[in-house]
């Protein structure tokens, strides 16, 4: 059982639906005062929007990077990606984790404390099933970035990790991932995990959950794959 989280306050993007709500969810059950963000409460890939945006809310003790996706692409040749395309998926995912974490850490380090978890993806470790070069770079940025803060902000008192979901049914995008595989192609992937069921938004709040949670505070720069097993097949 995880220490609850009363008297902490939590930031968590990408709340709209899926795995954020979940997370969300999770953490004001364990206790603790949960802001959740999404497209419509600020442009995160903005500077100034997430400055204000912190400065709104009084900092963070949790901070939990989960805005990103796909922004509505598809998988094509590189040589048809244009600038756009790149940068959009490229700052949704990265570049926001990589301001929001900024907003929080002066706060976090003159408290000593404070835990930061960014969700990634198993395309941040190996090849994403969507075949988008961005989505798969960005993703494997965010495991990157994880470690490099973890060093960083260590010595004051601060943890960062990272989760990698496998396959989340949790929002429109993956239910037309999903739909679209057909039943011998959902059959395949179910095949190679093992537990041979889908993930639901609730393994990865778990997940979230303990890192913010009291017993984890000896374990940063870490990446989990939470996936079922697929990651072990």
């Amino acid at each position: 059982m995880t220490t609850g989280l009363a008297g902490k306050t939590a930031v968590v993007t990408g709340t709209a639906h899926g795995i954020g709500a979940a997370i969300a969810e999770a953490l004001r059950g364990a206790g603790a005062v949960v802001h959740g963000v999404d497209k419509d409460t600020a442009d995160l890939t903005n500077a100034d929007a997430v400055r204000a945006l912190f400065a709104g809310l009084g900092g963070a003790d949790i901070l939990v990077n989960n805005a990103g996706g796909v922004c509505g692409q598809v998988g094509r040749p590189l040589e048809e990606v244009t600038d756009r395309d790149w940068h959009d998926v490229v700052d949704a995912n990265l570049t926001s984790a990589f301001l929001c974490t900024r907003a929080v850490v002066t706060a976090m380090k003159a408290r000593r404390w404070g835990r930061i978890v960014t969700i990634s993806s198993a395309a941040g470790l190996g090849v994403s099933k969507t075949g988008i070069q961005a989505y798969a770079s960005a993703k494997a940025g965010q495991i990157g970035f994880t470690r490099q803060m973890a060093d960083e902000v260590g010595p004051f008192g601060i943890t960062v990790n990272c989760i990698a979901p496998g396959f989340i049914l949790s929002n429109p995008p993956t239910q037309k991932q999903w739909q679209g595989y057909g039943a011998d192609g959902q059959q395949q992937l179910l095949q190679g995990i093992a537990l041979r069921r889908l993930g639901r938004p609730a393994d990865i709040a778990n997940g979230v959950r303990f890192f913010a949670a009291g017993e984890s505070s000896w374990v940063t720069g870490q990446t989990i794959a939470i996936d079922g097993g697929h990651a072990a097949l």
